[in-house]
């Protein structure tokens, strides 16, 4: 995965969204503090989480990692 387009696609989706961490962390099932720590390029998510982001901002897993 490359972490760094997908900080950044995470943290444009969710602005373009207009939720905030703590919403969309409520809205897939993890902590505030997980999607923080994906956005700050920290740590990467589990397949489970990135379906979950998928589904949530109606994008493919491959547009979120930035193959697309």
């Amino acid at each position: 995965m490359e972490l760094n387009k997908f900080k950044d696609n995470l943290r444009m989706l969710r602005k373009e969204y207009g939720i905030g961490q703590i919403q969309l962390a409520q809205a897939i099932g993890v902590s505030k503090g997980i999607i923080s720590l994906w956005e700050n390029g920290l740590r990467e998510p589990n397949m489970s989480s990135l379906i979950a982001l998928a589904k949530c901002f109606n994008v493919s897993i491959d547009y979120l990692v930035g193959l697309e």
